[in-house]
């Protein structure tokens, strides 16, 4: 079996500082926490030996035990470093490339694994050196010297520990920006700063919203309990309470500020127009009463509760499905398409509306007026690719690009059974949405992945 991944980062500080600390492997592990130690026997140089830990205690008792030396197996000095640890039959292999981004350094990553234990290797190491990518380079652009530009304003994320929080915080830091996260527990992993709230009443951790910056501060809201939940009357109610509640919080905690808040992005979603069947969706579409809900009945007050922000500008980010090969949702339909059922849901009839995870942060980054070239107006903003598909379509793209041939169907019963064993929502799978942007089209915004085969061949490549 062979297994690879290759992901890259724009790290703000130039390529010799990177280069500092990325050829000292003794200092992995104080940027990459899925490594406990590392060390060379000798001076960094081709074919080179030496030996790492991994943090995880069983998988590091076992390869303590069991693995020979690591090896140098590329280095081009300031440029490219390349490590291979062998295993029976296989190996794994890390290896990071640097070149100048502008005032930057763009760090590529590639990891590959082969061998009959290359399962065993993705499982203990490899899936988690891709999955902390982002969060490492965070911290290893922090180790190498970089420090927030007092000439841009703060940016709070709350709620900013899950994956979109920590995709937005990575691009934001990259870009300069201080970022701070509100949580309600600390995650020791998470590369940010973090205040912990309990996401219902104003305290302490609203002094994080306080600026000495000239350029003020910055808030987005991604708070809010994760929705694929059976749709019962009390997690209805539970999934309505933790975004309100925290987005009331928010609001008065703004309203005791000197000085409003230069942008306030609100996180939503394109489901609250429930099931829309045929009718095309933008911002201007009407939202139905009284919708689904478990969708419309949880996104109309999570937006309502904005009212009263002391904020210049509020956008409210209605989102589609984000395509990010660690999002469970792709992931959950990978895993069914690569197991043979990757046929459609239901009728397949219905509408999915997309965006791949670069063009969501992007759209997110224009909607707090960070980009210059992009101008969005307050008020509803769609986050969807312009092509959507109906699920047939996209069923039928994944099959394609995993190599899979025909599968049979899922009818919408056998998904409904499914669904309870599962505490999922079987509404999520057959319902959809036709959902496009006429405020980024007439803003000018350029996708980077139009259509799911661009969107999928970058992603699951």
């Amino acid at each position: 079996m062979s297994w690879s991944r290759t992901a890259t980062a724009h790290l703000p500080v130039p390529p010799e500082a990177v280069w500092r600390m990325l050829s000292d492997l003794s200092r992995w592990p104080e940027w990459e926490p899925t490594i406990a130690a590392a060390r060379l026997d000798g001076p960094l140089t081709k074919g080179a030996t030496g030996t790492y830990s991994p943090a995880h205690h069983w998988v590091r008792a076992v390869h303590e035990r069991s693995a020979g030396p690591l090896r140098v197996t590329g280095h081009e000095d300031g440029r490219h470093l390349e490590i291979t640890q062998p295993n029976p039959g296989g190996g794994m292999r890390v290896g990071w490339t640097l070149a100048p981004d502008g005032d930057g350094t763009l760090l590529t990553q590639a990891l590959a694994a082969t061998g009959p234990l290359a399962p065993a290797i993705v499982r203990a190491v490899g899936a988690d050196l891709d999955r902390r990518f982002l969060d490492s380079t965070v911290r290893l652009a922090r180790l190498a010297g970089a420090c927030p530009d007092p000439a841009l304003p703060r940016v709070v994320i709350a709620g900013g520990s899950g994956a979109l929080g920590r995709l937005l915080g990575a691009r934001l830091f990259s870009r300069g920006h201080d970022v701070r996260v509100v949580t309600r527990r600390r995650d020791p992993d998470l590369p940010f700063d973090q205040v912990v709230w309990d996401g219902r009443t104003v305290g302490p951790w609203a002094d994080v919203l306080h600026s000495g910056h000239a350029a003020g501060v910055a808030l987005v809201n991604l708070a809010g309990r994760l929705v694929d939940v059976r749709p019962t009357e009390a997690n209805v109610i539970d999934l309505q309470r933790s975004r309100v509640d925290s987005t009331r919080a928010l609001v008065e905690a703004s309203r005791g500020l000197d000085q409003p808040l230069v942008a306030w992005l609100q996180a939503s979603t394109t489901a609250i127009w429930s099931d829309a069947g045929e009718q095309r969706v933008t911002e201007s579409t009407p939202l139905p009463w009284p919708g689904l809900p478990q969708m419309t009945g949880v996104a109309r007050p999570w937006e309502a509760a904005t009212q009263g922000a002391n904020a210049d500008r509020l956008v409210l980010l209605r989102t589609s499905i984000v395509l990010d090969r660690h999002a469970p949702a792709l992931q959950v339909l990978t895993r069914l398409t690569r197991a043979g059922l990757g046929g459609r849901v239901g009728s397949g009839c219905q509408w999915f509306s997309w965006i791949h995870h670069e063009d969501w942060q992007r759209v997110a980054v224009a909607a707090l007026g960070l980009d210059p070239e992009v101008n969005v107006p307050d008020g509803p903003l769609v986050a969807a690719a312009p092509r959507p598909l109906r699920n047939a379509d996209l069923m039928a793209a994944l099959r394609r690009h995993l190599h899979r041939p025909p599968a049979p169907p899922t009818p919408a019963p056998l998904l409904r059974v499914g669904a309870v064993g599962l505490r999922s929502d079987p509404a999520l799978a057959l319902t959809g949405r036709h959902c496009t942007s006429d405020v980024l089209a007439e803003a000018g915004f350029a996708f980077a992945h139009p259509d799911i085969d661009s969107a999928l061949e970058e992603i699951l490549a």
